[in-house]
This record gives structure tokens, sequence and C-alpha cells, in this order.
């Protein structure tokens, strides 16, 4: 559909938003249109009323899709047809008085300090190229809580191993600098003198597979859950838990919170302030540990 189309280039052209949004919302609107056309002859996408969307709506809750994904696939509705409204395509907005159901909030999972240190510290890393590069990995998502898509796209020329900085590209292309530990510089060295010694003229980016290609989403994944798996019981083992607890350590240890927002590359402060519940939690549990009438 006509305006569908237009709706995801103005997500990518001027909102400038992720390919994973956009093909999550282009997913989200496909599902609507295909459970319209089975109740509506001749549906038509600037035609749609509240009650459509609210049956579509009622279905996914009794097929068990749970609040969190229907939340997002009706803020891709509400932002397709505020597209619409903006545009002049419609005179009214379908998605106006649609309901949003309640979530569960739950609090960030994190990895504990001391298994952080024991990860890093011990000797669950090989001395080879994989070895070294995943230790690279993990160490640069701890050290720094940027995102795996940022992570993937840093390249050689992003980072400053003198000056302990690297350069991210962030959501909606907004660059932010993030600095990082010094014994970072130590790993990133080793990491990139054994990967220059098997691929001197290889690609720019740099985290690189065993066959020298640029490292990929899924391929980075599986190694911070494999790692992880070492050391921790948590049920989610991925590199955004690393971000969760990066953002943890730093606001148990006294670090202001605007500056996490900064360094998390957070857009607004109540993203970040998801982690002073986290760490409120941490004060309770010393509290109760310590205290002699707790």
């Amino acid at each position: 559909m006509l305006n569908i189309e237009l709706f995801l280039n103005y997500l990518k052209y001027e909102k400038r938003y992720s390919i994973h949004t956009i093909t999550a919302y282009e997913n989200d609107l496909g599902q609507f249109v295909l459970f319209a056309k089975k109740l509506v002859e001749g549906f038509c996408m600037e035609k749609v009323d509240y009650h459509l969307i609210r049956q579509w709506i009622v279905s996914l809750i009794n097929g068990g899709i749970s609040a969190k994904s229907v939340n997002r696939k009706i803020a891709a509705l509400k932002s397709f047809y505020r597209f619409l409204l903006r545009e002049g395509v419609i005179e009214n907005n379908p998605t106006e008085k649609v309901p949003i159901p309640k979530m569960v909030k739950k609090l960030p999972e994190f990895v504990q300090e001391k298994e952080m240190n024991r990860l890093l510290d011990g000797r669950f890393f090989t001395d080879d190229f994989e070895g070294k590069r995943d230790k690279a990995v993990v160490s640069l998502f701890y050290g720094t809580g940027i995102r795996l898509a940022e992570l993937v796209n840093v390249r050689f020329s992003d980072v400053s191993l003198s000056g302990k900085i690297v350069k991210v590209n962030g959501k909606r292309n907004k660059e932010r600098l993030v600095p990082f530990p010094t014994e970072i510089s130590t790993v990133l060295n080793q990491y990139l003198e054994t990967r220059n010694e098997l691929f001197p003229s290889s690609s720019d980016f740099l985290f690189l597979t065993a066959n020298g290609e640029p490292a990929y989403h899924k391929l980075i994944y599986r190694i911070v859950k494999k790692q992880l798996s070492l050391v921790t019981t948590i049920d989610q083992k991925s590199p955004h838990i690393l971000r969760h607890s990066y953002a943890t350590h730093l606001l148990n240890r006294g670090a202001d919170l605007n500056a996490i927002k900064e360094l998390l590359g957070h857009a607004n402060l109540a993203a970040t302030q998801v982690y002073t519940h986290t760490s409120f939690e941490q004060l309770k549990k010393v509290y109760k540990q310590a205290h002699p009438r707790a």
C-alpha cells in the first residue's frame, strides 16, 4: 500500500529510525492489514475506524500476545495515522481513543559486580583469535554500556586506544563519545594484534568473524550469552543485560543520573530513571542484612 510505503520512508529518512524499528513497524502494520482484510471487503487503510482497531487488539490479547507487544503494535498504528493526518490524507485519527493495555513493570536484570569481575579477571577466554575477540566484545559492552547495534557498527576510526574513547552512532544517527577503562585499551590492543596478523587487509569494522568478515548481530549475541552463562544464572544473558549492568553499577557507586543518561545515549531522563529502582532494591537488601532491627 502506497501510504504505508511513504510512512516507512518517512521513518527512515526524516525520523531516522533504526532499521530494526522500521522493520517492526512494517510487520505490525502488515499484520493489521491481514486481519482487517478478513473482516472488511475492499479494505482500505485510509478508511479504518476505531471499532476495527479495537477488534484487532482484542484478538491479539486473546491470542496470548504480551501487553508489551500489543502496545508496540498500537504504537505503530498510532504513528501511521498521525502521519496520514499530518499529510492531510485523513481528517480524523481512528487511533486517538484506542486504549493501551496495562503492562507489569519489570525491573531490569543485571549481572552482579563480583560475577563480572570473575568473568573478566578469570581464565574463561582462550588465547586464540576468537577468545581475544570475545573478551574484547564483553569488555567493551560492560565498559561502555553501548547497544548491540552500536557495537556491531564500531570501526577502527571510531576507537582511540590512547584517549580511551569510542565514538558510537546511536539511535536516529545520534553520535556520542563514550569513555572506557584503561584495561579495555589493553584488551582491545591484544585482540587487534592477533586480528591484524590473521586478517591484515580486512574490513574496517572493529569486530570480525573467524573468517575475517564483519561480525553480525547473532554472532555477538551468542558470544555474550555463552560467556555470561559461565558466571551467572539470571534468565536473560544478552548484550542489553550488560548495558543494564553498566548503568546499575555506575549508579550504585554514586554516578550522577544525568551523566549516566548521556553515557547511555538516552533521549530523556525517564528512560534512565528505571535504574534508580534497581539500585534502590540493592540498597534495601544491604539495609536488611546490616541493620540490627531490619
